[in-house]
């Protein structure tokens, strides 16, 4: 019999992928976690607070990624993205590309004197284009690892100047300017998928003004104002700086088109409500929702607690934002079929939650299934088991998650990585 390889590789650093790395990683396993971006944490580290308690998201997920950094079984590969996969249960052979970073991790220690002299400036899709960064960046304050990386498609030097403006302002030698890329490759039994997702494009739904009207904004623009390490520390205001005496939260846009309910959407948008009313004293609160989900016992009687504050609830269809001259216009028609408007300084989107960009190419490369919305397949009895045996999903790359069932679904797949490894 044919002896199984113990390490297990996990694609996705996010909330589903450490939990998953630490359990295997405490069960004396060797775990190859994997990230395609220069920082871990995935969606999650983009909160400020996580409902139903409203607990420091931060405080939550940050003494994880500290226990992923000092565990000698995780070897944590960011910028690193799978290329392809042989094998079978037991015994996969995996082969990941590895990008340059550009900076050293031994030697940089985070102090970011490297930013200030860098002569670029682009937008910060962390911060959802809130803020500007550099060519040499961290994606937040917080970000880890604690060291930035070289974006070498804005860099100078890739458009053919010498410029040294980022070595020549670090005092510990952590800029490495011949760096390359290089390929790994890796033997593993079992592997776990993890890689989360993305919000819909709000633009694609015409009729809510997104990218066209200046105050309307998408679910993680609206988490990024609030958070203490965001581009506005935390202050919720528009665009010409001042605080919204109105907000109205939009339900369930692009529902009809995506043919799912993306689950947590009413439960973050009543995240926001507590947000608003906590920072904005006075503000006036309006929600329009076609219909409210809001299972759990917890979670319902967090919902009732932030009705209690004052939101305006509006059953609502053929909603359609523009332009007044005190800021946005709601036009609607409720639940009676009566038209009706609102004026509001702000309106937040409730987007639908999608597969991640990469969820269509992981499946190719790893030959496993995915359903009709585009997220991975798993099997009807065994909700985390892939049609590939040894090759497990966690998380939001399976379908639209609460934090929590993300994380139980993390310890399911780690359960079982760990049991088909096992001679």
């Amino acid at each position: 019999m044919e002896t199984k390889n113990k390490d297990i590789l996990i694609i996705g650093a996010g909330l589903a992928g450490i939990e998953a790395s630490l359990l295997c990683a405490r069960a004396g396993r060797k775990v190859y976690l994997l990230e395609k971006e220069p920082y871990f944490g995935g969606s999650a580290i983009k909160s400020e607070e996580v409902f139903p308690l409203m607990e420091c998201a931060t405080c939550m997920l940050a003494p994880k990624q500290s226990d992923v950094l000092e565990n000698k079984n995780i070897e944590l590969l960011t910028l690193s993205e799978l290329q392809e996969v042989q094998g079978e249960a037991g015994n996969f052979t995996a082969r990941i590309k590895k990008q340059a970073r550009y900076v050293s991790l031994e030697n940089c220690i985070g102090c970011g004197a490297c930013f200030e002299p860098c002569p670029v400036e682009i937008d910060n899709n962390f911060e959802e284009g809130l803020s500007k960064r550099k060519a040499i960046y961290i994606a937040c304050a917080g970000a880890l690892p604690n060291a930035p990386a070289i974006d070498m498609n804005y860099c100078l030097r890739k458009k053919g100047e010498d410029c040294q403006a980022c070595k020549q302002s670090c005092m510990f030698d952590a800029i490495l300017y011949d760096d390359k890329d290089r390929e790994i490759t890796v033997n593993v039994g079992a592997i776990i998928v993890a890689t989360g997702f993305k919000l819909g494009d709000a633009s694609q739904y015409t009729n809510y003004g997104y990218k066209k009207f200046k105050n309307v904004l998408s679910a993680f623009e609206f988490e990024r104002l609030r958070a203490s390490n965001g581009p506005t520390t935390g202050i919720i205001q528009t665009k010409d700086g001042s605080p919204p005496d109105s907000i109205a939260l939009i339900h369930c846009v692009g529902r009809k088109e995506k043919g799912y309910c993306s689950q947590v959407c009413c439960l973050y948008l009543t995240k926001f409500a507590h947000y608003a009313f906590d920072k904005i004293p006075g503000v006036k609160v309006y929600q329009f929702y076609k219909e409210l989900s809001i299972p759990g016992k917890e979670n319902e009687h967090f919902y009732k607690e932030i009705q209690k504050k004052g939101i305006n609830s509006i059953r609502a269809e053929n909603i359609e934002i523009i332009e007044a001259d005190s800021g946005l216009q709601i036009n609607y028609q409720n639940g009676n079929n009566k038209n009706g408007s609102i004026a509001v300084d702000m309106v937040v989107l409730a987007p639908p939650i999608e597969p991640h960009p990469e969820t269509r190419n992981i499946a190719r490369i790893l030959n496993i299934e995915l359903d009709q919305f585009g997220f991975l397949k798993t099997q009807p009895f065994n909700p985390v088991e892939s049609n590939r045996a040894g090759i497990y999903i966690a998380g939001c790359a399976r379908e639209p998650n609460f934090m929590q069932e993300a994380v139980v679904q993390a310890q399911d797949a780690a359960g079982q990585a760990l049991n088909i490894t096992e001679d």
